[in-house]
């Protein structure tokens, strides 16, 4: 039937019982997935997560620039990964890196909201932001 109408067999369920088969052009079948999977590609969006490192002992004006960068990702609808990193002998000084973190919190919160809580992972402090 399929040579006759100049078409292909084509095995669509191998593994039932009987296997299901169809008469159908095979060329413009891969044509039209291919056309189906480019659309669902299009439509779809990938979030980015940019990642700021901070220092304990960033200065005033860092910490602001820094502030500024993580607003214009999160206006950008960028996730931001934030990590606070300790080094040496700073780890006597967790509340610093609390409050450090916590000034982040505070001067983001009406651009971004905070996904994932402080949590520790080693000798940092990590917080990721998501935009509203």
């Amino acid at each position: 039937m399929a040579r006759e109408q100049e078409l292909d067999l084509v095995e669509v369920s191998p593994k039932t019982a009987p296997p299901v088969c169809k008469i159908m052009d095979y060329g413009k079948y891969k044509y039209q997935l291919a056309k189906k999977a480019a659309e669902a590609k299009k439509k779809s969006t990938v979030i980015q997560i940019k990642e700021m490192k901070l220092g304990l002992k960033i200065d005033e004006h860092d910490l602001g620039f820094k502030i500024k960068q993580i607003r214009g990702f999160l206006n950008d609808g960028c996730k931001v990964k934030i990590i606070v990193m300790f080094k040496g002998r700073e780890m006597l000084h967790i509340d610093v890196g609390e409050k450090l973190a916590q000034k982040i919190v505070d001067s983001v919160k009406d651009v971004g909201e905070l996904d994932q809580k402080l949590r520790f992972d080693g000798r940092n402090i990590v917080m990721i932001f998501s935009p509203l």
